[in-house]
């Protein structure tokens, strides 16, 4: 296929959304083009992608119908293969792979006189792999589903997962949500207890918060196998395996089962950008060489991480990958991903020193590894195609254009990207400026700065903000405070009364400007105090801080659920109002002197006053459409913390007085530090 033959189907259609993308149309045809070409060598070879990413169904190990049981490896590197284990008492030369073609190593176990398979259910099997050099080493396969690790041990074990009963899931996939809502979430920190939380911890006392809450999609952290508790699930060792550490994988199929009851869409985040380095009980070095599913180094480590990196031109791995997105989805009922690490994967310099100014001959050239974009490319297309319900977001933090834009108009095909500058500004100015000295206009430009066509998510802290070394928002505002004088039964302090109101604030004004979807990290929707920290040989393996308190939500004389009222009620409005799915906002006043932030956005008018002291009575305000308006929420509320200045029977009649570029305009009283946002009553707000 010669580059000019190339046409990308509707690129006329991102050259409308992007002219200034014109002069790199070569680069998006050619990888376009080699996007094609690995289709087309697909369909060749393996019969398509549908057969391709069922790989699992054939690596590992599988039982047949006869109950004998059929193992299949790619270990090109390796000199021999054999399988050993509790069914033959760990002889280490008595069941040996026969070798295939292109690296494959295949072994067949007939079954048991009685008919049952050679290999019990929850029994430890191990590969060892002899390398040309004469080493003999013990692996667990790559397509593990079920690893554990004894209490005492430091290495994690292969289990045979077969159950005689395993869970069946009854509740259809929810629709993919016109709003995205999404509650980030990590199942292991999910409890006030000082231990490990379980799927059914989660299943049982987390859900229904979340379903009380509003948010209709969770995103979960640290599902894919990982042996260091304290990476956060980003240092991977067993991608088909999820967390032995909380359970079951049972477990884990009942709470997505639930989550699909309520209604709420379950995201995984799946780490495809690096692997861990552990060898024994990960990917590194499975067939003894360097390589093998990684780049040999340097190309093939991250030197920031310490962790390896695909080879995502090589065919063994992108079955592996792409098997890995269709495991998730159809073994767990996954509805989509957060892809992590995205910005490492599509550069080669991967991000590291390398300030991005937005200039597009950052995004096109040979610092790409197209290679890995393109990989990118296919599972977009790939999910996509099989479900087109996915959802799937992208954390980069470079602004590479068309990531967020269809592959059939040379984009990336990803459905969100994360506003990652959003939570950076918000700490930025808790930090250094004193409250009169914020900057309305920058705080406005950052929430509304990003790519026309291409949804982000909005979020004022993730867990990256709460990790140790940074703190939440709750604590920058309030910091000690926050042990001594959240008490609901006594007068707030300055601290935390301005800590309170600029909570709500912070977090109203980014779910209405910020993007097309909104994400909160467990524990901060309530302000949860402090920070996040894993039981590490630093901190004596502590889990004080490797756990949210979600108690203090229930205790009636602390102030935390006052907040958790406010984002309850916030996601209820959004969810009535629909502003995330609608155009981006039209912002009628962004006053310096007033500390005043006044938008309107999907016929809803939201009001800002982020004065410490002044408020403002008959306040001009903007409005498109005319008619009667009333308050709808209001920060002020007593029942969210605030002061109860407003009067929420009071109609605002708007007046044919145009005003800062709307039609319509009405007076309206602001008190300090309080946001509104009011709709129009004589309009159907069906979204």
């Amino acid at each position: 296929m010669a580059e000019d033959n190339v046409s990308i189907p509707e690129f006329s259609c991102l050259l409308r959304m992007d002219p200034y993308l014109k002069p790199y149309e070569k680069d998006f045809k050619r990888r376009y083009e080699l996007l094609q070409k690995k289709l087309f060598q697909l369909e060749e070879a393996e019969g398509g992608f549908d057969q391709f990413t069922r790989s699992y169904k054939t690596f590992g190990v599988q039982r047949q119908p006869d109950n004998s049981l059929f193992f299949k490896e790619w270990a090109p590197a390796a000199e021999a293969l054999f399988l050993t284990g509790d069914f033959n008492g760990w002889d280490k030369f008595s069941h040996p792979y026969t070798k295939k073609d292109f690296g494959k190593w295949e072994l067949i176990l007939a079954p048991k006189h009685d008919k049952s398979p050679a290999v019990d259910h929850n029994t430890k099997l191990k590969v060892v792999v002899h390398t040309k050099e004469g080493e003999r080493l013990y692996r667990i396969s790559p397509w593990a589903k079920y690893v554990t690790k004894e209490e005492k041990s430091v290495i994690y074990d292969w289990v045979h997962w077969d159950p005689p009963q395993p869970y069946t899931q009854i509740h259809p996939r929810p629709k993919k949500p016109k709003s995205l809502r999404t509650y980030e979430a990590h199942v292991g920190i999910a409890s006030p207890e000082g231990k490990v939380a379980s799927y059914a911890n989660f299943t049982t006392n987390v859900l229904p918060r979340i379903k009380d809450l509003g948010y209709n999609c969770i995103q979960l952290m640290a599902i894919m196998e990982h042996a260091y508790y304290a990476s956060f699930g980003y240092q991977i060792t067993s991608f088909f395996a999820a967390s032995s550490r909380y359970g079951t994988p049972d477990e884990l199929k009942q709470l997505i089962d639930t989550a699909h009851s309520m209604g709420i869409v379950v995201l995984l985040d799946v780490v495809h950008s690096h692997a861990s380095k552990n060898t024994e009980d990960g990917l590194n070095k499975f067939d003894g060489s360097d390589s093998c599913f990684f780049h040999s180094p340097p190309r093939g480590e991250h030197s920031m991480w310490d962790s390896r990196l695909f080879n995502y031109s090589s065919w063994e791995v992108l079955r592996f990958l792409l098997s890995n997105l269709r495991w998730w989805m159809e073994e767990y009922g996954f509805d989509g991903f957060r892809f992590d690490g995205v910005t490492s994967m599509l550069y080669h310099h991967h991000g590291i020193g390398f300030g991005f100014s937005g200039d597009y001959s950052e995004y096109f050239g040979l610092h790409v590894d197209e290679d890995s974009l393109v990989y990118l490319m296919l599972a977009n297309h790939v999910v996509h195609t099989l479900y087109p319900d996915c959802i799937t977001i992208a954390e980069d933090v470079s602004g590479m254009p068309a990531l967020c834009r269809a592959v059939e108009e040379g984009g990336l095909g990803f459905d969100y990207r994360l506003a990652m500058a959003i939570p950076d500004k918000w700490i930025q100015i808790l930090k250094e400026l004193k409250d009169e000295d914020w900057d309305i206009g920058n705080i406005v430009h950052t929430l509304t700065n990003r790519r026309y066509g291409e949804k982000c998510i909005a979020y004022a802290e993730s867990h990256d903000q709460a990790l140790v070394g940074d703190k939440s928002l709750a604590f920058w505002l309030m910091d000690k405070e926050m042990y001594t004088n959240m008490s609901s039964l006594e007068p707030m302090t300055a601290i935390i009364d301005r800590g309170i109101q600029l909570h709500k604030m912070i977090r109203l004004l980014t779910h209405g400007l910020g993007g097309e979807a909104y994400l909160n990290f467990i524990g901060n929707e309530f302000g949860h105090p402090e920070w996040l920290d894993f039981p590490r040989v630093g901190n004596n393996q502590s889990y004080h801080y490797a756990r949210r308190q979600v108690n203090l939500v229930d205790m009636d004389h602390l102030r935390y659920g006052q907040l958790y009222a406010f984002d309850r009620d916030m996601n209820r409005t959004e969810d009535k109002y629909g502003w995330l799915a609608a155009s981006p906002a039209f912002i009628s006043a962004k006053h310096e002197e007033d500390k005043v932030i006044v938008f309107d956005r999907a016929n809803v008018v939201f009001i800002f006053n982020f004065h410490p002291s002044k408020s403002f009575q008959d306040y001009r305000v903007a409005v498109e459409v005319p008619g009667k308006y009333k308050i709808k929420l209001d920060s002020d509320e007593i029942l969210y913390g605030g002061h109860g200045r407003l009067d929420h029977n009071t109609e605002f009649f708007t007046e044919a007085q145009s005003f800062n570029g709307r039609s319509n305009s009405m007076r309206v009283y602001i008190p300090c530090r309080t946001a509104i946002v009011l709709a129009n009553e004589e309009i159907d707000y069906c979204y």
